[in-house]
């Protein structure tokens, strides 16, 4: 209990917290623009490999810090309009092409670094986004740009969903698509949309790892992020306000086990501790999940001019 106190206790633990949130922010948020649209993208997890290597090379090939985010952001959009693609232009299974998309990406990734990199045993490392000091957040201490963006990010896309005709749009098309249409919204444009800019979402939370939390790519290191995301989206009943809730509770239980381990009690297995924030978390998606109201159209295909 004098351990738990102390953790809790230590500023490092928080900021630590926060850190670890930072891509789950981004790539949940990017999983409800999609789905709010009516589409799931099942494509996150290989989406956040390809963005942490397209920026990282970028910025290992000389360009700016925020030139390699841009490069992410754009990388998870080609790979979203691909998804949006198969899924809103021909109607195909959206769980296929999301995992289609994910094996795809990853070993596009995987290839290119191989290719780039025949002969290196050890990643090549870059000058990462470093802690901005000037904006000591009380607790939370200094984080880097990319998490200040990641907060910023929640309320504006809460007022674009509940405040635009934009958010009206892509909450129409994914809650009745067929009247949508017949208020002359495009509901394959808005998909398509929502997709892309999901998808941009999710490649900027992959450059996060790479060029932000890390110095260098490696294999793995999105290591399940992404299907987290998918499991927020629903922990947070599609609103971007408890979407960042989430991400902070996971993280919460995610840095604790690490804190846990390195307290050196040995008479509990390391495992036991790895799996801390995954069953705190299915316990949480299960209490709340079953109140969830989720999009009505959402992973059902439309064809325009059917009833």
């Amino acid at each position: 209990m004098s351990d738990l106190f102390d953790i809790l206790s230590n500023a490092s633990f928080w900021v630590a917290t926060l850190r670890i949130a930072t891509p789950l922010i981004f790539g949940t948020l990017g999983v409800l623009l999609c789905e709010r649209a009516g589409v799931l993208n099942l494509g996150i997890e290989g989406i956040m490999v390809a963005g942490a290597f397209a920026g990282w090379l970028a910025v290992y090939a000389g360009a700016p810090l925020w030139f390699g985010v841009g490069v992410a952001a754009l990388t998870g959009a080609v790979f979203g309009l691909l998804h949006a693609f198969l899924t809103v232009g021909l109607a195909l299974s959206q769980h296929v092409s999301g995992l289609g998309i994910t094996l795809l990406a990853t070993a596009i990734s995987y290839y290119g670094y191989r290719v780039t990199f025949p002969k290196v045993n050890t990643p090549p490392t870059i000058m990462p986004f470093a802690p901005m000091e000037w904006l000591h957040i009380p607790v939370l201490g200094a984080q880097t740009p990319l998490t200040l963006l990641a907060l910023l990010l929640v309320p504006v896309i809460a007022w674009v969903l509940y405040r635009t005709p934009v958010g009206l749009a892509v909450r129409m098309v994914g809650e009745n698509p067929q009247a949508a249409e017949g208020q002359g919204v495009s509901v394959a444009a808005t998909r398509t949309g929502a997709i892309v800019a999901g998808s941009a979402l999710m490649g900027v939370a992959g450059s996060f790892l790479t060029l932000s939390a890390f110095n260098a790519f490696f294999f793995n290191m999105v290591n399940g992020r992404g299907w987290i995301c998918v499991a927020l989206v629903v922990f947070a009943s599609w609103r971007p306000g408890k979407a960042l809730l989430g991400a902070l509770l996971f993280a919460f239980f995610d840095a604790l086990q690490l804190r846990l381990q390195q307290s050196g009690d040995a008479a509990l297995p390391y495992q036991l501790y790895l799996m801390l924030p995954y069953v705190l978390s299915i316990l949480a998606l299960v209490l709340v999940a079953r109140k969830a109201s989720y999009p009505q159209a959402l992973m059902k295909p439309y064809r325009k001019g059917e009833r």
